[in-house]
């Protein structure tokens, strides 16, 4: 049954991250000569601290050494962690979730032997999915509810050479590039087939450029990585279609939950400035107009947090589909396209509660309208999302790719 009632152990979590956050991100992210400066550099001593708290292997099952947490504990960390800096929440997010898969799903017990010690061992051994390409036409498109025969491919490619692979081109928009110790890269193989491949970091002929602050269109130290005919062992393949998340409309909701945790910290610094900011002979938060637009925010954080929490509990509850309990819908595709829009303009309201403060380069408001900015325009866009839930509505399920069909 879908309830919001947290456990004891949840709240815990919970509120030892929020603890963590105050004490420690926000003094850091939120200097001003910080705020000032263009480039931002990732906060790799928070995000040390936070490794060692063992938010890196949160989701790893306690078998391979993790915490267990399921997808609605992980969302809630993300948000605690995004408010106080959302390139440290993106690259422990995306640790944590890749660990899962790998480790308790994919990989063969000879491959875990290898590379589980030592990524519980080292703090800072992070993973990075190499999967985005620029020039890759993914969307959806003309192929709105019609039969897609095929995935685009991968510009990237590996092929077969020997006991190994070669692969060879280039990935962007890496979350996490800029300190990965393994890149999980996918790439084409053979005709039309889809593989995924473990690339360590010091391969020779993979390189990495981390991508500047301004230009960045993702969260959490992103670079683009590029493989020069790196030479990775057959014993790092992973397999052909080998599934890292499950279906994109169903998966996790970090994404928006690190969107969250950006409102949020917007909201609280409103708030408070708005207690203690007088006019008139008494605080604004009195006055009506700015009353009604610290209510509106909060209206519209909360309703995000619904939507965000129950694709979150329904991914890890994919039962609750087969049964009825929830809607047939791609609930995390809906939370994303609410959650975006919505944080998007509740930031802006927050920034305007300040006046000609809120685009002042060293307060925190013009940084958290950037975040959310970010979080608006990352991926394939709300349009493409749009699409996605109106076949869902119209119950059209869209045929396997070839690869997967010749697999079965």
């Amino acid at each position: 049954m879908y309830n919001l009632h947290l456990s004891p152990e949840q709240l815990q979590i919970r509120d030892t991250v929020r603890d963590f956050v105050v004490e420690v991100i926000k003094p850091l992210a939120l200097k001003p000569e910080r705020l000032e400066a263009r480039a931002r550099p990732l906060l790799v001593q928070a995000l040390d601290k936070a490794a060692e708290m063992g938010l890196r292997t949160l989701a790893l099952s306690e078998d391979c050494g993790g915490a267990g947490a399921d997808n609605l504990t992980c969302c809630i960390v993300t948000e605690e962690l995004a408010a106080g800096d959302p390139d440290v929440a993106a690259v422990l997010a995306q640790t944590s979730t890749l660990a899962q898969a790998l480790f308790d799903r994919l990989m063969t017990a000879e491959q875990r032997a290898r590379f589980l010690p030592p990524f519980l061992t080292d703090h800072r051994y992070h993973l990075a999915l190499a999967e985005h390409e620029a020039d890759r036409d993914a969307a959806l498109g003309i192929n709105y509810h019609r039969p897609q025969t095929s995935h685009a491919p991968f510009k990237t490619a590996a092929v077969r050479a020997g006991d190994g692979w070669v692969v060879s081109g280039s990935k962007d928009g890496v979350v996490g590039a800029s300190l990965a110790t393994l890149f999980v890269v996918r790439a084409s193989v053979g005709e039309g087939g889809i593989a995924t491949l473990l690339v360590p970091r010091d391969t020779p002929g993979l390189s990495v450029t981390e991508t500047g602050t301004a230009t960045r269109s993702r969260h959490g130290a992103c670079g683009a990585v590029a493989f020069d005919d790196c030479r990775v062992p057959a014993e790092n393949f992973l397999g052909v279609e080998s599934p890292l998340a499950a279906d994109a409309g169903r998966h996790i909701p970090q994404d928006q939950a690190l969107n969250l945790g950006i409102g949020r910290a917007a909201y609280e610094a409103a708030l408070d400035y708005a207690q203690v900011r007088t006019q008139g002979g008494r605080p604004i938060i009195e006055h009506q107009a700015i009353g009604a637009k610290l209510a509106e925010i909060a209206i519209r954080l909360e309703v995000a947090r619904a939507a965000i929490w129950q694709a979150a509990w329904a991914s890890d509850h994919p039962d609750a589909f087969a049964d009825r309990s929830l809607p047939d819908l791609p609930l995390t595709t809906i939370a994303a396209v609410f959650a975006s829009e919505a944080i998007y303009r509740a930031v802006k309201d927050a920034a305007e509660c300040f006046g000609a403060m809120g685009v002042m380069r060293d307060m925190p408001l013009q940084k958290y309208v950037h975040d959310a900015r970010i979080c608006l325009h990352a991926g394939a866009g709300n349009s493409e999302a749009k699409l996605r839930i109106a076949e869902a509505l119209a119950r059209y399920r869209r045929p396997a790719s070839a690869a997967v069909l010749a697999a079965e």
